[in-house]
């Protein structure tokens, strides 16, 4: 069941009290920061936008990618009433983030690659990056490694099947456990490698998986410092810091968020379960056209 984009929006925004934050991203893989900002605090209200109507981003060319991000922000931030905005999406960030700050009025955090941690991490001075062709191919990708792994032996590989993956494994679909193997083993030729980084907010959706096939390696996203960082944006420092303290997560907050897709025929009650599973109230449809 969808319901109009204004007629859903108006509803929650009248008994809305909460710090609100738009987290955006093509598919699904967004969710993934979701999951960190609903165990970061129970203040605040999130809206997920999707942009599956242009999913994957990866495959994209820069400026084309660059103009339809922020065509469908914009045209969401006429109703949609937040305090900050999330690019829930490596490929975004790194193409279209500048761009978005020159535009919209919000304070807004982007995805990027955890390249820094990794190189900490990393005891053999080896690690990989496993993102999307857009985000391998990024500059500003190409820029991080140069800047915080420069003595790094660090392997890339980009894959739009591993996203396409995952979005249909988060749509109910069974998760191709041999697809997922073999581009890991893309690595192993990498023999000192320790580290991988997840480029791509879909891959922690599956992060068991890839612990159970790799179990020695250290495993990186961006997830828990993007909830960090908004927390502090938001001035709710403490939470952050206690989170940190603690050793579990937080449990899923009670309240019920809101999700928002432009494409209008998908399987909405496989979706609707996902979304379930992180505190989600049934999609709702935003008509971009």
């Amino acid at each position: 069941m969808t319901e109009s984009f204004d007629d859903a929006f108006s509803e929650s925004l009248s008994t809305s009290l909460a710090n609100r934050v738009l987290i955006f991203d093509s598919g699904l893989g967004g969710l993934s920061i979701c999951r960190e900002l609903i165990s970061a605090s129970a203040e605040l209200e999130l809206l997920y936008l999707s942009d599956n109507e242009a999913f994957p981003y990866g495959e994209k060319d820069p400026e084309q990618l660059v103009r339809r991000v922020t065509t469908v922000l914009e045209h969401a931030l006429k109703t949609l009433a937040v305090d900050i905005l999330v690019i829930a999406c490596n490929t975004a960030s790194t193409v279209a983030l500048a761009k978005l700050r020159e535009t919209l009025k919000i304070p807004i955090v982007g995805v990027v690659p955890a390249i820094k941690t990794a190189a900490k991490l990393s005891k053999s001075k080896a690690f990989g990056l496993l993102a999307t062709p857009g985000t391998v191919n990024s500059p500003y990708t190409q820029k991080l490694i140069r800047q915080h792994a420069p003595t790094h032996d660090v392997r890339c590989i980009g894959s739009s099947e591993l996203v396409r993956e995952i979005e249909a494994h988060t749509n109910g679909a069974d998760l191709n456990i041999e697809l997922v193997a073999s581009i890991i083993e893309g690595f192993d030729s990498f023999d000192a490698i320790d580290t991988l980084v997840l480029g791509c907010t879909h891959f922690p959706l599956i992060i068991n998986t890839f612990k159970q096939l790799r179990p020695h390696w250290n495993w990186v996203d961006s997830g828990a410092a993007i909830a960090t960082r908004v927390l502090s944006l938001l001035d709710i420092p403490a939470l952050a810091e206690a989170k940190a303290a603690v050793a579990a997560p937080a449990p899923l907050a009670a309240r019920k968020h809101n999700a928002w897709f432009t494409q209008r025929n998908i399987d909405h009650e496989a979706l609707n379960r996902y979304l379930q599973t992180v505190n989600f109230l049934p999609a709702h449809h935003l008509n971009i056209s």
